[in-house]
C-alpha cells in the first residue's frame, strides 16, 4: 500500500457485526491501519436484516461515539462510516424508501450471497441505480460460483456495477481458488476500487504475507483510485 492510502472497506465499528467486538479492538485495529499506511477510512458495518440488523442511525450513533474515544486518545486518523448492505428483499424495498449510507455521494456498498447468485439480481441493480445510487460490489472474486462463467462478471459491469477488491484476496487469505479469481479480474482491468475487509487482528496479520498475483501493476492502479475517496 502507498503511505496515503484510503481504505473503503471494513468493519470497525464495535459490537454490532462480526468485525471489532469492544472498543478496545476498534483503537488496536485503527492504531495497526496507521501503521500499514492509511491515513483516511471508510468503516463499513454490515446491514443484512436477518443477520445484522443495523441501521443508519445505529451506525451514526456508534461512529459518534468511536471518533470523541479516539481523539481521547490522541487517535486522530479521519474516518467516515457508512454500510456494508446485503442484497435481498429487505434491502430492496429498504432503499426506495430510505436513504443509504453511502461510500460517497451515491457510491453505495453491496454485497451478495456467498452461497448462489441472487434470483432477482440484476432487477435490484437495474432499481438501485434508478434510485440514484452507483452500486460498488464487495469483493467479487469470493462469489465462487461465478468462477465457472466469467461472462457474468463482464455482465455485472455492463449493467453499471463497479467492483470492489479485498486486498486480502491477493496474499491468498481466502484460499488459492479466490485469489486466482481476482488476479484474472486484475488482468482484465474490472476492478474500479480496492479494500481491506479488516474485521480482526488476524486480518492484519495477514498484510504482511507475500503478494500471490501476477498483476501488480494493474493492482496499484486500482489502489490509486481510492483516491476518489478522500474525506475533506
Amino acid at each position: 500500500m502507498s503511505d496515503n492510502y484510503i481504505d473503503i472497506h471494513s468493519h470497525l465499528l464495535p459490537g454490532i457485526d462480526d468485525g471489532a467486538k469492544t472498543i478496545k479492538d476498534t483503537t488496536k485495529l485503527v492504531t495497526e491501519f496507521q501503521k500499514i499506511g492509511i491515513t483516511q477510512f471508510i468503516t463499513t458495518p454490515h446491514i443484512s436484516h436477518y443477520v445484522w440488523n443495523n441501521s443508519a442511525e445505529i451506525i451514526t450513533a456508534r461512529h459518534q461515539e468511536v471518533k470523541l474515544i479516539l481523539e481521547e486518545k490522541n487517535t486522530t486518523i479521519p474516518f467516515h462510516a457508512a454500510a456494508e448492505y446485503f442484497m435481498d428483499d429487505w434491502f430492496e424495498n429498504h432503499f426506495k424508501n430510505e436513504k443509504l449510507l453511502t461510500l460517497k455521494d451515491n457510491y453505495v456498498l453491496v454485497e451478495i450471497s456467498y452461497q448462489s447468485p441472487p434470483i432477482h439480481l440484476y432487477k435490484t441493480l437495474f432499481e438501485l441505480q434508478v434510485a440514484g445510487y452507483t452500486p460498488v460490489l464487495a469483493h467479487p472474486e469470493r462469489y465462487l460460483y461465478y468462477r465457472k462463467d466469467f461472462s457474468e462478471y463482464e455482465k455485472l459491469k455492463k449493467v453499471g456495477c463497479l467492483f470492489q477488491l479485498n486486498l486480502l484476496s491477493t496474499v491468498g487469505y481466502y484460499g488459492e481458488r479466490i485469489t486466482k479469481i481476482a488476479d484474472e479480474l486484475l488482468k482484465k482491468g474490472m476492478y474500479d476500487f480496492t479494500g481491506t475487509d479488516v474485521h480482526h487482528m488476524k486480518h492484519i496479520a495477514s498484510f504482511s504475507e507475500k503478494i500471490k498475483i501476477d498483476n501488480v501493476s494493474n493492482l496499484k492502479e486500482v489502489i490509486k483510485n481510492n483516491q476518489f475517496f478522500k474525506l475533506h
